[in-house]
């Protein structure tokens, strides 16, 4: 790890300080983190939420479902339109639940 020995002392208006603060924490940095990061040109992303990896595992399956309906499909030429609505009811909650849920807060949207 790199030995910081300099300091700089900037003023910012309560505001500004705020806005930085909250940016920091929702990415998972500290304000210095965050900064240092911002000066090498990067903008850190806000931490995903804690179901995020729950969430991506159930869109790899619902993926998966409608792969095998697809290859099914294509092999016997009908679509199995019960398996079909069921998968595509599972999607649809699963994107009503992300909307509700995991929205980025304003000052990440672009």
């Amino acid at each position: 790890m790199k030995k910081r020995t300099i300091e700089i002392k900037i003023r910012l208006t309560e505001k500004e300080f705020d806005a930085i603060t909250k940016r920091a924490k929702n990415s998972g940095y500290s304000r210095e983190s965050y900064i240092r990061s911002l000066m090498d040109g990067q903008i850190p992303r806000p931490m995903p939420p804690l179901d995020y990896h729950a969430m991506m595992r159930e869109f790899h399956a619902i993926g998966n479902n409608l792969n095998q309906i697809a290859r099914k499909a294509h092999v016997l030429r009908v679509i199995d339109a019960k398996r079909y609505d069921a998968v595509l009811v599972r999607f649809v909650e699963a994107l009503t639940y992300i909307e509700e849920t995991m929205l980025l807060p304003e000052e990440f949207k672009s």
